[in-house]
């Protein structure tokens, strides 16, 4: 690397590490043990975490890695960025026509047919405003409602308790069970597991490795074109959820940094990347299921232009336009992100 201030910025990093232990049946480990009961247990398989570890690519090429940049781990909510990617393929394929159409034209019998869920369009779901109601997979969407996240306003209530809820596209809510019911509604659309849509339309082309696995939980299968497929979660909430290294996530990011371009060739179509990274008019801090750097508010010590991939433990995925650079950390204490994104960003920036 020979860069002093950036193998700083990465030591940082490795001494900041994810406060969760790396055994995953520690109760020190997920998110799910903060959810009332019965529904703070796991639905779906785990498997334990590596050390902190991460890839900076730079005008495409690697700067440094570090860690076990290799293992395949849980990347918990940025599953929700990969699911926002395949909505993409869905839009440049013509599946999804109007992002504001709803839902439920298309799709009967899934969950978008009466009341307030027959309104939800395809972009509440993506910006997370849709207030879509019901129980997926035993989980009911009251469970994530006054979730707090650590970018947002604080809710006024207790999480679990039935927040009275809004007409769709009019409030903002950080929810996985509604996450999981836009997954569903992409596998009834594509009538093909996700994960195989996602290999074919996106790890493949941007030249990933095959050593992922995007996992449902233990009863999330479904009959599709009369197939019995298992629905995919965009996390690791429940359990389940997408589980791919660090090299393979950055390879993924210079696609969506490149404007959907990997390899020569079209991945997604550069107005669905320009989409994704439109803020949201309720939350400016949140396009299609990326954090965007509104006014630097997200991360202040990095340009506003920067977007994120954020999931717990903590897993980032930064894309920084600026400098050309893509920057994958895994297993970071999130109280430290900031700190360590700017060391790393005024380090490469002094190469220039």
């Amino acid at each position: 690397m020979q860069n002093p201030a950036l193998e700083q910025a990465v030591q940082f990093a490795i001494d900041h590490e994810s406060t969760w232990d790396r055994d995953c049946t520690s109760s020190n480990w997920g998110v799910h043990h903060g959810d009332p009961a019965p529904y703070n247990k796991l639905y779906g398989p785990v498997h334990s975490r590596g050390p902190n570890s991460g890839t900076i690519l730079l005008r495409g090429k690697t700067l440094t890695s570090w860690g076990e940049p290799k293992r395949a781990d849980l990347t918990f909510s940025v599953a929700k960025t990969y699911l926002a990617l395949l909505a993409g393929v869905a839009f440049d394929r013509g599946l999804i026509t109007d992002v504001n159409e709803p839902i439920g034209r298309k799709l009967k019998g899934i969950g978008f047919d009466e009341g307030n869920n027959a309104l939800v369009t395809w972009e509440q779901m993506l910006q997370q405003t849709s207030e879509w109601e019901g129980t997926l997979f035993g989980l009911p969407d009251q469970v994530d409602r006054y979730r707090a996240v650590t970018f947002a306003k604080a809710p006024d209530g207790v999480k679990g308790d039935a927040r009275p809820l809004q007409p769709a596209g009019t409030y903002w809510e950080y929810n996985d069970v509604r996450i999981n019911q836009l997954s569903l509604a992409l596998l009834h659309l594509f009538q093909r597991p996700l994960p195989e849509v996602f290999r074919e339309a996106i790890t493949r082309p941007v030249g990933a490795s095959e050593n992922w696995n995007w996992v449902g939980y233990d009863d999330a299968w479904v009959e599709v074109a009369g197939k019995r497929v298992q629905s995919v979660p965009g996390g690791t909430h429940w359990g389940g959820g997408m589980s791919i290294s660090s090299e393979d996530q950055a390879l993924i990011g210079q696609m969506m940094l490149d404007k959907g371009m990997a390899n020569g060739k079209r991945v997604l179509s550069e107005e669905w990347i320009k989409r994704m990274q439109v803020p949201c008019k309720l939350a400016p801090f949140y396009g299609y299921l990326v954090w965007l750097n509104d006014q630097q508010k997200v991360f202040p010590s990095v340009p506003a232009s920067s977007y994120f991939a954020v999931g717990a433990g903590s897993s980032f995925t930064w894309i920084e336009p600026e400098l050309n650079m893509v920057v994958i950390i895994r297993w970071l204490n999130s109280a430290h992100a900031d700190a360590v994104f700017g060391k790393i960003y005024q380090a490469v920036k002094a190469m220039a």
